[in-house]
Protein backbone atom coordinates (compact mmCIF):
# COMPACT_ATOMS: atom_id res chain seq x y z
CA UNK A 1 0.00 0.00 0.00
CA UNK A 2 1.40 3.39 -0.94
CA UNK A 3 0.53 6.75 0.52
CA UNK A 4 1.47 10.24 -0.57
CA UNK A 5 2.60 13.31 1.27
CA UNK A 6 3.13 16.94 0.26
CA UNK A 7 6.47 18.67 0.68
CA UNK A 8 7.36 22.01 -0.80
CA UNK A 9 6.64 21.07 -4.39
CA UNK A 10 7.37 17.41 -3.77
CA UNK A 11 5.35 14.21 -3.79
CA UNK A 12 6.47 11.00 -2.06
CA UNK A 13 5.71 7.28 -2.42
CA UNK A 14 6.62 4.61 0.09
CA UNK A 15 6.51 0.87 -0.11
CA UNK A 16 6.62 -1.90 2.42
CA UNK A 17 5.49 0.29 5.29
CA UNK A 18 3.03 3.20 5.07
CA UNK A 19 4.58 5.72 2.74
CA UNK A 20 4.05 9.37 2.39
CA UNK A 21 4.26 11.90 -0.40
CA UNK A 22 4.87 15.56 -0.44
CA UNK A 23 3.76 17.94 -3.10
CA UNK A 24 3.47 21.51 -4.11
CA UNK A 25 2.48 22.58 -7.56
CA UNK A 26 4.07 25.68 -9.02
CA UNK A 27 3.12 26.26 -12.65
CA UNK A 28 4.00 22.91 -14.28
CA UNK A 29 6.39 21.52 -11.66
CA UNK A 30 5.59 18.49 -9.52
CA UNK A 31 7.48 16.43 -7.03
CA UNK A 32 6.92 12.94 -5.66
CA UNK A 33 8.55 10.63 -3.19
CA UNK A 34 8.46 6.84 -3.28
CA UNK A 35 9.52 4.46 -0.59
CA UNK A 36 10.79 0.91 -1.14
CA UNK A 37 10.79 -1.28 1.83
CA UNK A 38 10.63 2.18 2.50
CA UNK A 39 11.36 4.15 -0.60
CA UNK A 40 10.60 7.75 -1.52
CA UNK A 41 10.45 9.50 -4.82
CA UNK A 42 10.23 13.22 -5.57
CA UNK A 43 9.77 14.59 -9.05
CA UNK A 44 10.14 17.94 -10.79
CA UNK A 45 12.43 19.66 -13.30
CA UNK A 46 15.91 20.36 -11.89
CA UNK A 47 19.33 21.58 -12.90
CA UNK A 48 22.27 19.24 -12.73
CA UNK A 49 23.29 18.42 -9.20
CA UNK A 50 26.81 19.45 -10.04
CA UNK A 51 25.58 23.04 -9.98
CA UNK A 52 24.30 22.53 -6.44
CA UNK A 53 27.45 21.05 -4.93
CA UNK A 54 31.02 20.88 -6.21
CA UNK A 55 31.32 17.46 -4.58
CA UNK A 56 28.86 16.06 -7.08
CA UNK A 57 30.44 17.62 -10.13
CA UNK A 58 33.76 17.42 -11.21
CA UNK A 59 36.49 14.87 -11.09
CA UNK A 60 38.03 14.55 -14.51
CA UNK A 61 39.59 11.46 -16.01
CA UNK A 62 43.34 11.16 -15.65
CA UNK A 63 45.46 12.09 -18.70
CA UNK A 64 46.22 8.40 -19.26
CA UNK A 65 42.51 7.56 -19.17
CA UNK A 66 41.73 10.48 -21.50
CA UNK A 67 44.34 9.29 -23.98
CA UNK A 68 42.97 5.77 -23.90
CA UNK A 69 39.37 6.99 -24.32
CA UNK A 70 40.40 9.12 -27.31
CA UNK A 71 41.88 6.02 -28.86
CA UNK A 72 38.53 4.25 -28.48
CA UNK A 73 39.79 2.06 -25.63
CA UNK A 74 38.35 1.70 -22.15
CA UNK A 75 39.80 0.84 -18.79
CA UNK A 76 37.79 -1.46 -16.58
CA UNK A 77 38.19 1.22 -13.95
CA UNK A 78 39.95 4.50 -13.24
CA UNK A 79 40.95 3.73 -9.68
CA UNK A 80 40.21 1.68 -6.61
CA UNK A 81 40.18 3.21 -3.14
CA UNK A 82 39.70 1.76 0.33
CA UNK A 83 37.79 4.07 2.66
CA UNK A 84 38.09 3.52 6.41
CA UNK A 85 36.47 5.17 9.41
CA UNK A 86 38.73 6.85 11.93
CA UNK A 87 37.77 8.37 15.23
CA UNK A 88 37.73 12.15 15.34
CA UNK A 89 40.41 13.71 17.49
CA UNK A 90 38.55 16.51 19.29
CA UNK A 91 34.91 15.49 19.02
CA UNK A 92 32.69 12.43 19.07
CA UNK A 93 32.05 10.29 16.04
CA UNK A 94 33.99 8.91 13.10
CA UNK A 95 35.02 10.39 9.79
CA UNK A 96 35.78 8.51 6.55
CA UNK A 97 39.19 8.79 4.95
CA UNK A 98 41.02 7.11 2.07
CA UNK A 99 43.76 4.80 3.31
CA UNK A 100 44.52 3.02 0.03
CA UNK A 101 44.40 4.12 -3.60
CA UNK A 102 45.33 2.39 -6.83
CA UNK A 103 46.72 3.72 -9.06
CA UNK A 104 48.10 6.75 -7.28
CA UNK A 105 48.11 10.16 -8.94
CA UNK A 106 51.49 10.81 -10.56
CA UNK A 107 51.40 14.57 -11.06
CA UNK A 108 50.31 17.57 -9.02
CA UNK A 109 47.53 18.30 -11.52
CA UNK A 110 46.18 14.78 -11.18
CA UNK A 111 46.31 15.02 -7.39
CA UNK A 112 44.38 18.29 -7.39
CA UNK A 113 41.74 16.85 -9.71
CA UNK A 114 41.39 13.71 -7.65
CA UNK A 115 41.09 15.48 -4.31
CA UNK A 116 37.57 16.68 -5.13
CA UNK A 117 36.52 13.27 -6.35
CA UNK A 118 38.02 11.44 -3.37
CA UNK A 119 36.20 13.74 -0.97
CA UNK A 120 32.92 12.92 -2.70
CA UNK A 121 33.73 9.20 -2.67
CA UNK A 122 34.18 9.15 1.11
CA UNK A 123 30.74 10.77 1.49
CA UNK A 124 29.04 8.21 -0.72
CA UNK A 125 30.80 5.24 0.88
CA UNK A 126 29.49 6.32 4.30
CA UNK A 127 26.47 8.55 3.58
CA UNK A 128 25.04 8.13 7.10
CA UNK A 129 27.53 10.58 8.56
CA UNK A 130 29.56 10.26 11.76
CA UNK A 131 27.25 8.06 13.87
CA UNK A 132 29.22 4.82 13.96
CA UNK A 133 30.37 2.49 16.72
CA UNK A 134 32.83 -0.41 16.52
CA UNK A 135 31.16 -3.69 15.50
CA UNK A 136 31.91 -7.38 15.83
CA UNK A 137 29.40 -8.40 13.13
CA UNK A 138 28.41 -6.59 9.95
CA UNK A 139 26.71 -7.97 6.86
CA UNK A 140 28.57 -6.73 3.79
CA UNK A 141 26.60 -4.93 1.11
CA UNK A 142 27.34 -3.81 -2.42
CA UNK A 143 25.86 -0.65 -3.92
CA UNK A 144 26.59 1.96 -6.54
CA UNK A 145 26.40 5.71 -7.00
CA UNK A 146 27.01 8.22 -9.76
CA UNK A 147 29.43 11.15 -9.89
CA UNK A 148 28.28 13.89 -12.25
CA UNK A 149 30.88 16.10 -13.86
CA UNK A 150 30.57 19.76 -14.79
CA UNK A 151 29.86 18.90 -18.43
CA UNK A 152 27.09 16.49 -17.42
CA UNK A 153 29.00 13.26 -18.06
CA UNK A 154 28.75 10.62 -15.38
CA UNK A 155 31.09 8.16 -13.76
CA UNK A 156 29.98 5.16 -11.78
CA UNK A 157 31.08 4.41 -8.25
CA UNK A 158 30.84 0.79 -7.12
CA UNK A 159 31.15 0.20 -3.41
CA UNK A 160 31.36 -2.83 -1.14
CA UNK A 161 31.14 -2.15 2.57
CA UNK A 162 32.31 -4.84 4.99
CA UNK A 163 33.97 -5.49 8.31
CA UNK A 164 37.75 -5.59 7.78
CA UNK A 165 39.72 -8.69 8.66
CA UNK A 166 40.74 -8.70 12.33
CA UNK A 167 39.66 -9.39 15.90
CA UNK A 168 37.47 -7.48 18.30
CA UNK A 169 35.04 -4.64 17.66
CA UNK A 170 36.02 -2.41 14.73
CA UNK A 171 34.25 -0.02 12.32
CA UNK A 172 33.47 -1.21 8.78
CA UNK A 173 35.45 -0.13 5.75
CA UNK A 174 34.52 0.27 2.09
CA UNK A 175 36.17 -0.75 -1.16
CA UNK A 176 35.20 1.63 -3.95
CA UNK A 177 35.88 1.39 -7.69
CA UNK A 178 35.37 4.38 -9.98
CA UNK A 179 34.67 3.52 -13.61
CA UNK A 180 33.23 5.01 -16.78
CA UNK A 181 31.57 1.64 -17.32
CA UNK A 182 28.05 0.87 -16.06
CA UNK A 183 27.98 -2.85 -15.31
CA UNK A 184 26.95 -3.64 -11.74
CA UNK A 185 27.08 -7.44 -12.03
CA UNK A 186 30.58 -7.42 -13.45
CA UNK A 187 31.95 -5.20 -10.69
CA UNK A 188 30.21 -7.24 -8.01
CA UNK A 189 32.30 -10.19 -9.15
CA UNK A 190 35.44 -8.04 -9.16
CA UNK A 191 34.67 -7.07 -5.57
CA UNK A 192 34.48 -10.75 -4.63
CA UNK A 193 38.06 -11.13 -5.83
CA UNK A 194 39.25 -7.89 -4.19
CA UNK A 195 37.65 -8.86 -0.88
CA UNK A 196 39.21 -12.33 -0.98
CA UNK A 197 42.68 -10.84 -1.50
CA UNK A 198 42.14 -8.06 1.02
CA UNK A 199 41.50 -10.59 3.77
CA UNK A 200 44.99 -12.00 3.15
CA UNK A 201 46.77 -8.67 2.70
CA UNK A 202 46.04 -5.39 0.95
CA UNK A 203 49.28 -5.96 -0.93
CA UNK A 204 47.53 -8.84 -2.73
CA UNK A 205 45.00 -6.43 -4.22
CA UNK A 206 47.58 -4.52 -6.28
CA UNK A 207 48.67 -7.25 -8.77
CA UNK A 208 45.07 -8.30 -9.39
CA UNK A 209 43.89 -4.73 -10.06
CA UNK A 210 46.97 -4.07 -12.22
CA UNK A 211 46.13 -7.10 -14.38
CA UNK A 212 42.53 -5.96 -14.59
CA UNK A 213 43.52 -2.43 -15.56
CA UNK A 214 45.72 -3.72 -18.37
CA UNK A 215 43.03 -6.05 -19.74
CA UNK A 216 40.85 -4.89 -22.65
CA UNK A 217 37.27 -4.18 -21.67
CA UNK A 218 35.15 -6.89 -23.36
CA UNK A 219 32.44 -6.19 -25.91
CA UNK A 220 28.84 -7.15 -24.97
CA UNK A 221 28.56 -10.93 -24.71
CA UNK A 222 32.34 -11.41 -24.60
CA UNK A 223 34.62 -12.63 -21.80
CA UNK A 224 38.00 -11.44 -20.57
CA UNK A 225 40.18 -13.72 -18.46
CA UNK A 226 42.50 -12.40 -15.78
CA UNK A 227 45.40 -14.39 -14.32
CA UNK A 228 46.03 -13.80 -10.63
CA UNK A 229 48.30 -15.48 -8.09
CA UNK A 230 47.18 -16.20 -4.52
CA UNK A 231 49.53 -17.75 -1.93
CA UNK A 232 48.65 -21.37 -1.11
CA UNK A 233 46.18 -21.43 -4.02
CA UNK A 234 48.49 -20.77 -6.94
CA UNK A 235 47.54 -19.02 -10.17
CA UNK A 236 43.82 -18.50 -10.71
CA UNK A 237 41.96 -17.61 -13.90
CA UNK A 238 39.11 -15.18 -13.29
CA UNK A 239 36.55 -14.96 -16.10
CA UNK A 240 34.59 -11.72 -16.43
CA UNK A 241 31.72 -11.75 -18.93
CA UNK A 242 29.56 -8.85 -20.09
CA UNK A 243 25.86 -9.50 -20.73
CA UNK A 244 24.80 -9.52 -24.36
CA UNK A 245 22.19 -6.80 -23.72
CA UNK A 246 24.71 -4.14 -22.73
CA UNK A 247 22.09 -1.47 -22.05
CA UNK A 248 20.72 -3.66 -19.24
CA UNK A 249 24.02 -4.78 -17.71
CA UNK A 250 23.76 -2.26 -14.88
CA UNK A 251 20.22 -3.27 -14.00
CA UNK A 252 18.40 -5.93 -12.01
CA UNK A 253 14.65 -5.39 -11.88
CA UNK A 254 14.04 -7.96 -9.15
CA UNK A 255 14.63 -5.54 -6.28
CA UNK A 256 12.28 -2.97 -7.81
CA UNK A 257 9.46 -5.51 -8.09
CA UNK A 258 10.21 -6.99 -4.68
CA UNK A 259 9.70 -3.58 -3.10
CA UNK A 260 6.79 -2.39 -5.23
CA UNK A 261 3.69 -3.93 -6.72
CA UNK A 262 3.21 -3.82 -10.49
CA UNK A 263 0.68 -1.00 -10.05
CA UNK A 264 3.12 1.02 -7.96
CA UNK A 265 5.88 0.49 -10.54
CA UNK A 266 3.56 2.02 -13.13
CA UNK A 267 2.98 5.01 -10.85
CA UNK A 268 6.72 5.47 -10.49
CA UNK A 269 7.22 5.09 -14.24
CA UNK A 270 4.51 7.64 -15.02
CA UNK A 271 6.01 10.16 -12.62
CA UNK A 272 9.54 9.58 -13.90
CA UNK A 273 8.72 9.73 -17.58
CA UNK A 274 7.12 13.14 -17.04
CA UNK A 275 10.20 14.33 -15.16
CA UNK A 276 8.81 15.00 -11.72
CA UNK A 277 10.92 15.13 -8.59
CA UNK A 278 11.36 11.70 -7.06
CA UNK A 279 12.88 10.68 -3.75
CA UNK A 280 13.24 7.01 -2.83
CA UNK A 281 13.72 5.97 0.80
CA UNK A 282 14.97 2.54 1.86
CA UNK A 283 16.78 0.91 4.75
CA UNK A 284 19.63 -0.63 2.75
CA UNK A 285 22.04 1.17 0.44
CA UNK A 286 21.98 -1.74 -2.01
CA UNK A 287 18.19 -1.46 -2.29
CA UNK A 288 18.39 2.24 -3.07
CA UNK A 289 21.02 1.94 -5.77
CA UNK A 290 19.40 -1.07 -7.45
CA UNK A 291 15.94 0.51 -7.49
CA UNK A 292 17.06 3.89 -8.82
CA UNK A 293 19.07 2.34 -11.63
CA UNK A 294 16.14 0.06 -12.48
CA UNK A 295 13.75 3.02 -12.64
CA UNK A 296 16.13 4.92 -14.92
CA UNK A 297 16.38 1.84 -17.16
CA UNK A 298 12.60 1.79 -17.64
CA UNK A 299 13.00 4.96 -19.71
CA UNK A 300 15.08 3.33 -22.46
CA UNK A 301 15.67 4.53 -25.18
CA UNK A 302 15.26 7.86 -23.41
CA UNK A 303 17.75 9.01 -20.79
CA UNK A 304 17.10 10.78 -17.50
CA UNK A 305 18.69 14.21 -18.00
CA UNK A 306 18.36 15.72 -14.54
CA UNK A 307 19.85 15.24 -11.08
CA UNK A 308 20.48 11.57 -10.30
CA UNK A 309 21.87 10.61 -6.86
CA UNK A 310 21.11 7.02 -5.97
CA UNK A 311 22.40 7.56 -2.41
CA UNK A 312 22.25 11.07 -0.95
CA UNK A 313 24.87 11.66 1.79
CA UNK A 314 23.58 13.13 5.03
CA UNK A 315 25.38 16.44 4.50
CA UNK A 316 23.68 16.91 1.12
CA UNK A 317 20.18 15.93 2.17
CA UNK A 318 18.75 19.40 1.54
CA UNK A 319 19.04 18.69 -2.18
CA UNK A 320 15.50 17.31 -1.94
CA UNK A 321 14.31 20.93 -1.68
CA UNK A 322 15.52 21.65 -5.21
CA UNK A 323 12.77 23.05 -7.45
CA UNK A 324 13.79 21.01 -10.50
CA UNK A 325 13.43 17.30 -11.49
CA UNK A 326 15.52 14.71 -9.73
CA UNK A 327 15.86 11.03 -8.87
CA UNK A 328 17.20 10.74 -5.33
CA UNK A 329 17.71 7.92 -2.83
CA UNK A 330 17.96 8.42 0.94
CA UNK A 331 18.27 6.01 3.83
CA UNK A 332 15.25 5.70 6.09
CA UNK A 333 17.46 6.46 9.11
CA UNK A 334 17.84 10.00 7.74
CA UNK A 335 14.16 10.59 7.12
CA UNK A 336 13.70 12.55 10.34
CA UNK A 337 16.07 15.17 8.95
CA UNK A 338 13.75 16.01 6.07
CA UNK A 339 11.87 19.20 6.83
CA UNK A 340 8.16 20.02 6.79
CA UNK A 341 6.80 16.60 7.83
CA UNK A 342 3.76 18.42 9.23
CA UNK A 343 2.68 19.30 5.70
CA UNK A 344 1.43 15.79 5.04
CA UNK A 345 -1.78 15.67 3.06
CA UNK A 346 -3.13 13.83 0.03
CA UNK A 347 -1.19 12.57 -2.98
CA UNK A 348 -0.96 14.42 -6.24
CA UNK A 349 -3.64 12.03 -7.37
CA UNK A 350 -2.95 11.79 -11.09
CA UNK A 351 -0.34 9.00 -11.10
CA UNK A 352 -2.93 6.37 -12.05
CA UNK A 353 -4.23 8.45 -14.96
CA UNK A 354 -1.04 9.68 -16.63
CA UNK A 355 -0.60 6.52 -18.71
CA UNK A 356 -3.51 5.65 -21.04
CA UNK A 357 -5.73 2.97 -19.49
CA UNK A 358 -5.39 0.49 -22.35
CA UNK A 359 -1.59 0.69 -22.25
CA UNK A 360 -1.62 0.34 -18.46
CA UNK A 361 -3.56 -2.91 -18.82
CA UNK A 362 -1.10 -4.19 -21.42
CA UNK A 363 1.88 -3.35 -19.19
CA UNK A 364 0.32 -5.06 -16.17
CA UNK A 365 -0.28 -8.22 -18.21
CA UNK A 366 3.31 -8.20 -19.42
CA UNK A 367 4.70 -7.66 -15.91
CA UNK A 368 2.91 -10.67 -14.42
CA UNK A 369 5.88 -12.95 -14.96
CA UNK A 370 8.90 -14.27 -13.12
CA UNK A 371 11.26 -13.62 -16.04
CA UNK A 372 11.63 -9.98 -15.01
CA UNK A 373 14.85 -8.84 -16.67
CA UNK A 374 13.78 -10.53 -19.89
CA UNK A 375 10.27 -9.08 -19.95
CA UNK A 376 10.29 -5.75 -18.13
CA UNK A 377 12.58 -3.84 -20.47
CA UNK A 378 10.72 -5.20 -23.50
CA UNK A 379 7.34 -4.19 -22.04
CA UNK A 380 8.29 -0.56 -21.41
CA UNK A 381 10.17 -0.31 -24.68
CA UNK A 382 7.00 -1.45 -26.46
CA UNK A 383 5.10 1.26 -24.60
CA UNK A 384 7.31 3.92 -26.19
CA UNK A 385 7.10 2.20 -29.58
CA UNK A 386 3.31 2.44 -29.49
CA UNK A 387 3.06 6.00 -28.15
CA UNK A 388 5.88 7.87 -29.92
CA UNK A 389 7.36 5.34 -32.35
CA UNK A 390 6.08 7.30 -35.36
CA UNK A 391 8.44 10.23 -34.68
CA UNK A 392 10.71 9.51 -37.68
CA UNK A 393 7.84 10.15 -40.12
CA UNK A 394 7.60 13.69 -38.78
CA UNK A 395 11.24 14.74 -39.09
CA UNK A 396 11.52 16.67 -42.34
CA UNK A 397 14.91 16.83 -44.04
CA UNK A 398 14.85 19.44 -46.80
CA UNK A 399 18.62 19.19 -47.30
CA UNK A 400 18.72 15.44 -46.60
CA UNK A 401 20.91 16.01 -43.60
CA UNK A 402 19.80 18.15 -40.65
CA UNK A 403 16.13 17.51 -39.95
CA UNK A 404 13.34 19.47 -38.29
CA UNK A 405 10.79 17.81 -36.05
CA UNK A 406 7.18 18.64 -36.95
CA UNK A 407 5.51 18.63 -33.54
CA UNK A 408 1.96 19.45 -34.66
CA UNK A 409 1.72 16.76 -37.32
CA UNK A 410 3.35 14.28 -34.91
CA UNK A 411 0.68 14.93 -32.27
CA UNK A 412 -2.17 14.64 -34.78
CA UNK A 413 -0.84 11.25 -35.85
CA UNK A 414 -0.86 9.76 -32.33
CA UNK A 415 -2.94 6.57 -32.17
CA UNK A 416 -5.10 5.74 -30.38
CA UNK A 417 -6.42 9.21 -29.58
CA UNK A 418 -6.63 8.23 -25.90
CA UNK A 419 -2.81 8.44 -25.84
CA UNK A 420 -2.66 12.03 -27.04
CA UNK A 421 -2.82 13.64 -23.59
CA UNK A 422 0.13 11.59 -22.36
CA UNK A 423 2.17 12.23 -25.52
CA UNK A 424 1.41 15.96 -25.36
CA UNK A 425 2.99 16.06 -21.88
CA UNK A 426 5.85 13.72 -22.73
CA UNK A 427 7.11 15.72 -25.72
CA UNK A 428 7.64 18.68 -23.37
CA UNK A 429 10.22 16.78 -21.32
CA UNK A 430 13.93 17.29 -21.68
CA UNK A 431 14.56 13.60 -22.30
CA UNK A 432 12.28 13.61 -25.35
CA UNK A 433 13.65 16.91 -26.59
CA UNK A 434 17.27 15.71 -26.49
CA UNK A 435 16.30 12.41 -28.09
CA UNK A 436 14.68 14.25 -30.99
CA UNK A 437 17.67 16.59 -31.34
CA UNK A 438 19.91 13.56 -31.84
CA UNK A 439 17.47 12.08 -34.36
CA UNK A 440 17.42 15.36 -36.29
CA UNK A 441 21.21 15.18 -36.59
CA UNK A 442 21.34 11.54 -37.67
CA UNK A 443 19.25 10.62 -40.71
CA UNK A 444 18.59 6.90 -41.18
CA UNK A 445 19.89 6.26 -37.69
CA UNK A 446 19.42 2.62 -36.69
CA UNK A 447 19.38 1.10 -33.24
CA UNK A 448 17.50 -1.36 -31.07
CA UNK A 449 14.58 1.05 -30.61
CA UNK A 450 14.37 1.71 -34.35
CA UNK A 451 14.41 -2.03 -35.01
CA UNK A 452 11.48 -2.54 -32.61
CA UNK A 453 9.58 0.31 -34.27
CA UNK A 454 10.06 -1.26 -37.70
CA UNK A 455 8.86 -4.65 -36.41
CA UNK A 456 5.78 -3.09 -34.81
CA UNK A 457 4.89 -1.07 -37.90
CA UNK A 458 5.27 -4.13 -40.12
CA UNK A 459 3.02 -6.08 -37.78
CA UNK A 460 0.40 -3.31 -37.92
CA UNK A 461 0.46 -3.33 -41.73
CA UNK A 462 -0.13 -7.09 -41.83
CA UNK A 463 -2.98 -6.81 -39.33
CA UNK A 464 -4.65 -4.04 -41.32
CA UNK A 465 -4.17 -5.97 -44.55
CA UNK A 466 -5.66 -9.11 -43.02
CA UNK A 467 -8.53 -7.13 -41.53
CA UNK A 468 -9.30 -5.54 -44.92
CA UNK A 469 -9.22 -8.94 -46.65
CA UNK A 470 -11.68 -10.44 -44.14
CA UNK A 471 -14.05 -7.50 -44.57
CA UNK A 472 -13.88 -7.93 -48.32
CA UNK A 473 -14.77 -11.60 -48.05
CA UNK A 474 -17.71 -10.87 -45.72
CA UNK A 475 -19.10 -8.27 -48.13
Amino acid sequence: MAFFKHYHSACTFRIGIPAFCQKQRTSESYACTFSLSYFCCVMESTDNISQMSPLLGSASASPVAQERNQAGMHFFFEYLVVVSLRKKMEEEGYEPHVNYQFPKAMSRTQKEEEEKCLKAITLFCFPEGISWVPLTEYRSETFSFVLTEIDGTRRNGYCRRLLPHGKGARPPEAYCIISRVACFGLFSKIFDEVEKRGQISKAMIYPFMQSLREAPFPAPGNTVRIKSFIPESGTEIISLTRPLDSWLEHVDFHTLFRCLTEEEVLQVFAATVLERRILFIAEELSTLSQVLHAVAALLFPFVWQHTFISIVPRVLLDVYLAPTPYLLGAQSSLLHLLNDHSDVSACIGDEDTLIPANLQEELLRELSTEELNLVVSEAFLTFFVKTVGHFAHHIKRPNKMLGTFQKKSFLKAVEPKSSQNFVKQFIQTQMFDLFIQEEEKQPNHEGFFHKKIAEYQEKRKKEKSKSGWIKGVVV
